[in-house]
């Protein structure tokens, strides 16, 4: 049995297990199980490997996509340059690190951007956070990070008036609030200046539409949640789990 899964903690919300095991049984893909791996470090993803028999591929979500990396014998130019990895090939024992977010993240939003959505705000500082950075440098769009804690190079949610944000008519959320089950949680910005001119992405999915986004819809603004990236990457890790 060729064996694949997800590891991340938590995974109550994670639609992966069920994406795989319909298309494998659409696809009359047999020979293939697909798995949650809850663990609660990523210390444990050796004993992981040791006793799960004919591991092939692991997708990989929060909270590790960045901590991964130190297990990985070779690694993507893509994830050598974003500093994360959401997708692992296992072939003999060797462990190639790739990041196929930035595929899904890109064919997903590339269709609903406009002239204008050329400043972005990007809130989270993780390892997707990164990923959609990379891809934002890949199409001219100049971006400022957002996190809870101000550092150098990034602004704290406090620093977000509304006239800082009518500045970025493009905001990623990348965090995990208002995933299930805290679906009333959303990042604190000033909803009340969005206007239609606004495209609000959330790389959440479940529940369809955070806090997050339905504030932002109330405004008239545009809003994509990550459904269709999740769908795009998962189909990217499995043409890698098979080339």
């Amino acid at each position: 049995m060729r064996q694949f899964g997800l590891i991340g903690y938590p995974l109550s919300h994670s639609f992966s297990k069920k994406y795989f095991t319909e298309k494998f049984a659409a696809e009359n893909i047999s020979g293939c199980n697909y798995e949650l791996y809850a663990i609660e470090s990523i210390d444990l993803l050796p004993s992981l490997l040791q006793n799960v028999q004919g591991l092939e591929g692991l997708n990989v979500t929060i909270p590790y996509k960045e901590s991964v990396l130190p297990y990985l014998h070779d690694q993507s130019a893509a994830v050598q340059e974003i500093g994360a990895c959401n997708c692992i090939r296992i072939s003999n024992g060797k462990l190639t690190g790739f990041n196929t977010d930035v595929v899904g993240f890109r064919q997903s939003i590339e269709p609903l951007l406009k002239t204008h959505h050329r400043n972005a705000l990007v809130l989270g500082t993780g390892g997707a956070a990164k990923a959609v950075v990379w891809v934002l440098k890949q199409l001219g769009i100049a971006y400022s990070y957002v996190s809870r804690k101000k550092a150098e190079g990034i602004l704290s949610y406090e620093e977000i008036t509304a006239a800082v944000l009518k500045n970025y008519p493009l905001v990623i959320n990348t965090t995990p609030l208002g995933m299930q089950p805290n679906v009333l949680a959303k990042p604190s910005l000033p909803y009340e200046c969005v206007t239609e001119d606004f495209l609000f992405y959330d790389l959440v999915y479940n529940p369809a539409k955070t806090a997050f986004l339905e504030a932002a819809e109330k405004q008239g603004a545009t809003i994509k949640n990550g459904a269709d990236m999740l769908v795009i990457q998962a189909e990217e890790s499995w043409k890698i789990w098979n080339s």
